[in-house]
């Protein structure tokens, strides 16, 4: 299965729901595309629905990582929205949950790029300590 990317906006942040998979080849690359393209047009504040995301490879943490820093230099931000454990683990084991914002909630998502607005962003630490827990 490759990786499927549908647009839509909320509130004028660009909401890209991904299903599939983030691995080397067209799927990583698809994304990439995807978000230079946005970045082209002036769209800087992106949110990444994961919710549908089966599996991501090191090709495609970089990948996100390369999204996110391109949208950085352009003064812009991306942030994670519904992660699967599976995810979120990767992420805290890559050290790269340090690296992105991450929402349970696609609300709190798209408050998060208006600073006059409540959040809640995910915490990472209980996560870790209810992984532990389970060990």
């Amino acid at each position: 299965m490759g990786l499927d990317i549908q647009q839509r906006e909320h509130e004028g942040i660009v909401i890209l729901d991904l299903k599939g998979r983030i691995t080397l080849g067209a799927e990583a690359s698809a994304l990439r595309d995807k978000v230079k393209a946005l970045n082209d047009a002036g769209s800087h504040n992106l949110v990444l629905n994961l919710a549908e995301i089966d599996y991501i490879d090191s090709t495609g943490l970089g990948a996100l990582v390369m999204c996110a820093t391109s949208m950085r230099k352009a003064q812009g931000n991306v942030k994670l929205l519904s992660l699967k454990r599976r995810t979120i683990e990767l992420l805290v084991m890559t050290k790269l949950a340090t690296v992105f914002e991450i929402f349970t909630d696609e609300q709190d998502a798209v408050n998060s790029f208006f600073p006059d607005r409540k959040i809640k962003a995910f915490d990472v630490l209980s996560f870790v300590e209810d992984m532990k827990k389970e060990e």
